[in-house]
């Protein structure tokens, strides 16, 4: 992997499995849009980002290489080496085949209470509105970031009642929010101690939030905290797991298997069809 200094921003070149449409619009991250010209803008915590592919790499749009080096870098997990994680999955077709069709989906190293807050808004949603929703709560109560908003802190969505919340139409997801903002402001939930813990205890301390359940609390740990092992099961992941890779199970594809599984759920959602020639 390369990087050069241009006017412009950064330019990141020589880089393998890396494709943007496929890493920001997989349904691991809300916040990104694809504008008209092709290019990619979103926001991070309080970071906003455009990014795009040219013929000579990724081009980072207006940030200093300090900014990529310290942030951007660890959020797109550029110095993961993809193709050697892909080499210790299980041997099968359909391993093969979701690992090909997913070429170049990387998973996000996203900020832990950003990705809990994303993923209670997430349950029983489609992601057009879970967009929506998480874009209202960023301009309603985040810091503004240039022409952006920052996502608001737990201290300041603490403050609120499910009256405040109504402005973002997320219904009864609103006592998660507040019950998930209230328990992290306090102290009593610490999600920086919890991405330390033994994935089993880690998995108990999030469930004792409101609203999250395993599916959460997996993807909490695997998108906001690092935690590669974990494999968020959803009905349609349960449905391919059964059907796709039967006999297998999370831990049968080792220590990265959150990867596996964003590649299977990819793979999985596209081609709808793999269920009926199985």
């Amino acid at each position: 992997m390369q990087t050069k200094i241009l006017p412009q921003g950064i330019l990141l070149s020589e880089i393998k499995d890396f494709d943007l449409k496929k890493t920001l619009d997989c349904g691991q991250c809300f916040r990104f849009y694809q504008n008209n010209d092709g290019s990619w803008h979103g926001v991070a915590g309080n970071r906003p980002l455009t990014l795009y592919q040219t013929n000579d790499g990724i081009m980072f749009k207006n940030i200093t290489k300090e900014e990529f080096n310290a942030f951007w870098r660890i959020y797109f997990d550029l110095d993961r080496d993809y193709e050697a994680i892909c080499r210790a999955f299980p041997d099968s077709v359909y391993m093969r085949k979701s690992a090909r069709f997913s070429s170049g989906m990387r998973v996000l190293r996203q900020d832990a209470w950003e990705t809990l807050i994303s993923f209670i808004i997430s349950q029983n949603n489609n992601i057009p509105r879970i967009k929506g929703i998480i874009d209202r709560l960023c301009r309603n109560f985040g810091q503004q970031c240039g022409g952006d908003f920052g996502f608001p802190s737990p201290t300041v969505l603490a403050e609120l009642d499910e009256q405040d919340l109504g402005i973002l139409r997320c219904g009864w997801r609103s006592a998660y929010i507040l019950d998930a903002a209230r328990r992290v402001s306090a102290g009593e939930i610490n999600l920086k101690e919890i991405a330390k813990m033994p994935i089993d205890d880690a998995r108990k301390a999030l469930q004792k939030i409101k609203g999250v359940g395993p599916k959460v609390a997996e993807c909490v740990l695997l998108y906001g905290m690092g935690r590669y092992e974990a494999f968020p099961l959803d009905v349609w992941m349960k449905r391919a797991m059964s059907e796709l890779f039967p006999g297998l199970e999370p831990k049968s594809f080792g220590e990265y298997a959150g990867i596996a599984q964003q590649y299977i759920f990819h793979f999985s959602r596209c081609n709808p069809d793999c269920f009926t020639k199985c």
